[in-house]
């Protein structure tokens, strides 16, 4: 494969013939316009994009389009996007337009991917001979804490048992909580949780920010003792992923979050799906993204999720695996299911459901950690609930899905 071909799924304006609404869209993301142009030159057909297949699905049809290597600039995702993700979701011959996915070329995959990828994350937490499923917690209440708060919460978490913490998508430096403060303040207490459990704890601080800036944030956060970072890769940009996994040489995993994804991935007819994301941020070096559940609070296909999942893992270039996270309205009564539809090569993510337990935050970690050995071990959450008082507790609150 020399060129790049997008999927897209489309319901044609009803006076547009089917396959007049596909080539408007390899013309608008190529070489054509919405009339005959006077300065077009012969050798600009060489660029321009073609319909390869067409089908009927649905109340819809689904393209696949062909747009030459050539018109892509190599390494420039931005660039990558205005083309098979550009013009077309207004073009007036569509009601509706959905990308479902992208097949990229070798020479456009020019990228270095993950530093960590999954298997890295699994050999500093220590569960590549095991290959249970991670579980991780946000900082909750999302924002608002101050860095001591935010410490203890922390703490509580870890020595509760989970592998991962995080900030929330929100918190970045601000005046009550600002991050040098509170990177200090969190790893003081996850290198005394480390003492006393044994266990390695990562804590992603979320440097989002500028793109002129998001390089020397990240290289403050570093000097603060991070030891995992965090962006908010639709907000910040691929470009900025990019510039921290290429351009600084970062020696810490690097964890992807998809705030504001909604926007495009949530109608099943117009939009982006996550896919195509999902394969941009492994491109640019993401070890870890948020592709969802199958139990939590956020809708979406759970078909479609699985397959996210596992265009993560698949081979792609050479490059490695990014760890898939499930959040979203998790807790413990819903593990089993999202290990069950999903694997064990998941991040387990739980706010609401460690820190909401009636008898808090490292109780809450207790019993998201007990659902999952209850899997592990081949048994039920009920069943393992009668000898395990967190996740009795969790499952008395919550229930099971």
């Amino acid at each position: 494969m020399s060129d790049l071909f997008s999927y897209y799924y489309f319901r044609p304006r009803s006076d547009t013939k089917p396959e007049d609404a596909a080539i408007a869209i390899a013309e608008e993301e190529t070489t054509g316009t919405w009339t005959d142009l006077k300065t077009r030159k012969d050798y600009v057909k060489a660029l321009d994009g073609s319909v390869e297949e067409l089908h009927a699905e649905g109340d819809g049809y689904v393209a696949k389009i062909r747009y030459p290597a050539e018109i892509f600039e190599p390494g420039n995702i931005p660039q990558y996007l205005s083309v098979f993700a550009g013009n077309l979701f207004g073009l007036g011959r569509l009601d509706a337009v959905r990308l479902l996915d992208i097949d990229i070329p070798e020479k456009l995959a020019c990228f270095e991917g993950p530093l960590f990828g999954m298997k890295g994350v699994r050999r500093l937490i220590g569960t590549d001979k095991s290959g249970r499923p991670h579980v991780g917690t946000i900082i909750k209440p999302k924002v608002g804490l101050t860095p001591k708060d935010t410490a203890e919460v922390a703490y509580n978490a870890a020595v509760g048992g989970v592998d991962f913490i995080k900030d929330d998508e929100t918190l970045t430096d601000q005046a009550f909580c600002p991050m040098d403060e509170r990177i200090e303040a969190v790893m003081g207490k996850i290198d005394r949780a480390q003492g006393e459990t044994g266990r390695k704890i990562l804590y992603a601080v979320n440097i989002s920010d500028r793109a002129d800036r998001i390089v020397e944030r990240a290289e403050r956060a570093l000097e603060h003792g991070a030891n995992t970072l965090m962006v908010d890769v639709i907000t910040c940009g691929y470009s900025a992923l990019q510039a921290l996994s290429e351009e600084m040489k970062i020696n810490v995993p690097v964890h992807v979050h998809r705030t504001m994804h909604g926007a495009m991935t949530r109608m099943p007819e117009h939009g982006i799906a996550m896919r195509p994301l999902a394969r941009l941020v492994r491109l640019s070096g993401g070890d870890q993204l948020h592709t969802g559940t199958i139990s939590g609070k956020m809708g979406h296909s759970p078909e479609e999720l699985k397959r996210d999942n596992e265009i993560l893992k698949e081979d792609y270039f050479g490059l490695k695996p990014v760890f898939p996270v499930a959040s979203g309205g998790l807790h413990p009564g819903k593990v089993h299911a999202e290990i069950s539809g999903l694997g064990c090569d998941i991040v387990l993510q739980a706010g609401g459901g460690i820190h909401g337990h009636p008898d808090g935050t490292e109780s809450g970690a207790r019993a998201m950690r007990q659902a999952v050995d209850a899997y592990m071990e081949g048994l039920t959450a009920q069943e393992y609930a009668k000898d395990h008082t967190e996740l009795r507790k969790a499952l008395e609150k919550w229930g099971v899905r």
